[in-house]
């Protein structure tokens, strides 16, 4: 059952026209005290669509007070919230406030369904018992996560995954499509820290030819290339405070517009983003959007770095070890106990990906004629990585080992940058930060 609360009798029957047709059993209210007491003697409740506002006030103060109170009573049920859009900064308070969701009035029919489907869906779903089938994510760490990605993935809710560079954020989207009801769909991958605030629009919704001075001839946008499938954000703490606003906009209204062209085009996308940055940091400096930030953190995945989860490491060389032998036709060799012993001891700040760099390496540059690698083989390779000293030698900070890891990345190619940030994982934008930062 849901139940619909609104002080505007049209809107109540308009929603329950449109759930009835949906085959969904509605509830009505006109306010906070019949809302509630529908809540408390109606256990079929399973979600709540409510407005901001009872009265003439427009603060939305009743509106919060009453998702507080349903979330005393029934933590469980999802609530979405319905507001203008000039008044999104309420729905914000209210997602910081336990919401699931926030639409905006006047809705998209097919908008609404989706997210109260998406909500229901998840507050549903049972956790996974099955592991991902032929999954490339290796580790026992990762269970947790890969059950909620199991859980979460045949809805269209979004999903925000957290984690420093190199744990393997794509990794994890590419499961979540895999899964997914759209897994026959494109997957489409956005660097968003490499597309300039100038050609975002371009980039992402495509243009008409002359649209502009150099658009010579049409161009498909990325949102058009998704449709169907899942369009995985990398990156997205790298956009534009103006690039933002217009990827809200298409966020929230699941619709868009081609450069030159007048025509509104509607989207049929998943959207996975990603981001080694500390976003709710930026949404407290006012360099990321907390609006946008609540939209695409729905659903939250954050990956731990390689130091933490260091139990995984033997499996992982192994499997690195496997997939380069295949790769370059060599006979599969094997790693010493006391080389995965000294690997454990490295601090490896570029995680996974410089684990698997190192494997590689250390597997082209060993004595041909040895059938197994030792831990000297690692040793007099990671000289050549700053963070491959072994941790508990001297006294370092991250900031310290991220330091001495740039530098010498930087020193390693003679200065060239867009190497450099190819071979740390990271965007050239992202790359100059941290140059600034550490004063190199």
């Amino acid at each position: 059952m849901i139940l619909v609360v609104d002080d505007d009798k049209n809107i109540r029957l308009s929603l329950k026209l449109i759930l009835e047709r949906n085959e969904y059993e509605v509830a009505l209210a006109e306010g906070p005290k019949e809302a509630m007491q529908i809540v408390r003697n109606t256990p079929a409740v399973e979600l709540v669509l409510m407005d901001m506002n009872y009265t003439r006030a427009t603060d939305g103060e009743e509106g919060l007070t009453l998702l507080k109170q349903v979330k005393v009573f029934r933590p469980e049920v999802p609530c979405i919230l319905m507001t203008a859009w000039g008044s999104i900064d309420l729905a914000v308070q209210g997602m910081r406030a336990g919401a699931f969701d926030f639409i905006t009035k006047p809705w998209d029919n097919g908008v609404l369904l989706d997210r109260i489907e998406t909500a229901i869906k998840i507050n549903n779903a049972s956790p996974a018992t099955q592991p991902i089938q032929s999954s490339p994510i290796v580790g026992t760490s990762l269970s947790g996560i890969l059950a909620t990605v199991a859980r979460v993935a045949p809805t269209n809710a979004p999903v925000l995954i957290t984690g420093e560079s190199g744990t393997g954020k794509e990794l994890i989207a590419e499961a979540i499509h895999r899964q997914s009801q759209r897994a026959n769909g494109p997957f489409v991958k956005v660097n968003l820290g490499g597309i300039s605030t100038s050609l975002f629009e371009s980039e992402m919704f495509g243009h008409k030819k002359g649209s502009f001075t150099d658009a010579k001839a049409d161009r498909i946008g990325r949102f058009e290339l998704a449709k169907g499938g899942t369009i995985f954000l990398d990156e997205i703490g790298e956009l534009s405070l103006a690039s933002q606003v217009k990827l809200l906009r298409v966020l929230q209204d699941q619709t868009y517009e081609v450069l030159g062209d007048s025509q509104t085009r509607r989207t049929d996308v998943r959207v996975v983003c990603a981001t080694n940055s500390d976003l709710r940091a930026m949404v407290e400096e006012k360099t990321f959007r907390e609006d946008l930030f609540y939209r695409i953190n729905i659903i939250n995945l954050h990956l731990p770095p390689l130091r933490d989860r260091r139990e995984d490491i033997p499996l992982l060389v192994n499997h690195f070890l496997r997939m380069a032998c295949e790769a370059n036709g060599l006979p599969l060799v094997t790693v010493s106990t006391e080389a995965i012993g000294y690997l454990q001891t490295l601090p490896f700040p570029g995680n996974i990906r410089e684990l698997k760099n190192l494997v590689e390496r250390a597997l082209l540059m060993k004595d041909p004629a040895a059938s197994q690698l030792t831990a000297a083989d690692f040793a007099l390779l990671s000289k050549d990585i700053p963070s491959g000293k072994p941790i508990g030698t001297e006294p370092a900070t991250l900031d310290s080992m991220e330091r001495n890891a740039i530098a010498a990345c930087i020193a390693k190619h003679n200065g060239n940058l867009s190497l450099v940030a190819k071979e740390l994982g990271i965007s050239r934008g992202a790359l100059y930060r941290k140059i600034e930062k550490h004063g190199l």
